[in-house]
């Protein structure tokens, strides 16, 4: 017999599958945004904008530079998998700007990959069910096996190295400068998404 978290956790996936809207609808929602001079996200702040305008220049540039190495293509391509992939998000985030586009890409590469994405602020419930270090930490990938409707594994909020490079300065450090958050955006640029299709293979395999 199931167990009533289990339950109650289909449930809340059932909930927020109904609000999701395609990676590209997404893209417009962002795009129209800026337009607009605003942001997802309860908090419609000037800054938050700001960062909304930034990363939708960095999604449009990401859509088009990453590139996944023939390697990776035909490892995806002999999995056998049917998944739907949710993800949270917000305009406003820097790291899902980095991340939205290799992970659509990834999917991309997979007929059986529904790729969905939801807002983390209107997403609540779904999003206390996958806290990082009991903090609700961006962006966030779910991924659900379509057979079942269980849950095979979360990726997120950013890849093996980038966590590894804020915990080491975490711990040194205490708490994350602006010095070091510029540093990481350096990463992003310099890695070109290579290490979170890694992961993501990773996890599907």
């Amino acid at each position: 017999m199931e167990t009533l978290q289990n339950t109650d956790l289909k449930n809340i996936i059932t909930d927020s599958l109904e609000k999701a809207i395609t990676y590209q609808d997404y893209r417009t929602l962002v795009k129209d945004l800026v337009a607009k001079e605003s942001t997802t996200g309860a908090n419609k702040t000037e800054a938050l904008a700001n960062y909304t305008m930034l990363n939708d220049r960095r999604m449009k540039r990401w859509d088009k530079t990453v590139k996944v190495s023939e390697t990776v293509k035909e490892q995806v391509s002999n999995l056998e998998i049917n998944q739907t992939w949710l993800v949270l998000t917000e305009s406003w985030c820097g790291d899902a700007a980095h991340l939205m586009p290799v992970m659509n890409k990834v999917a991309e590469l997979k007929d059986n990959i529904d790729f969905k994405v939801v807002l983390r602020d209107e997403n609540e419930a779904l999003m206390n069910q996958f806290l990082t270090n009991g903090g609700q930490a961006i962006p966030k990938l779910i991924m659900i096996d379509n057979n079942t409707n269980e849950v095979v594994n979360t990726f997120g909020p950013r890849p093996t190295e980038a966590t590894k490079l804020v915990n080491d300065y975490k711990a040194e450090h205490g708490a994350l400068t602006p010095e070091f958050k510029e540093d990481l955006q350096g990463w992003y640029n310099k890695n070109k998404g290579q290490n979170a299709i890694d992961d993501l293979v990773g996890l599907m395999s």
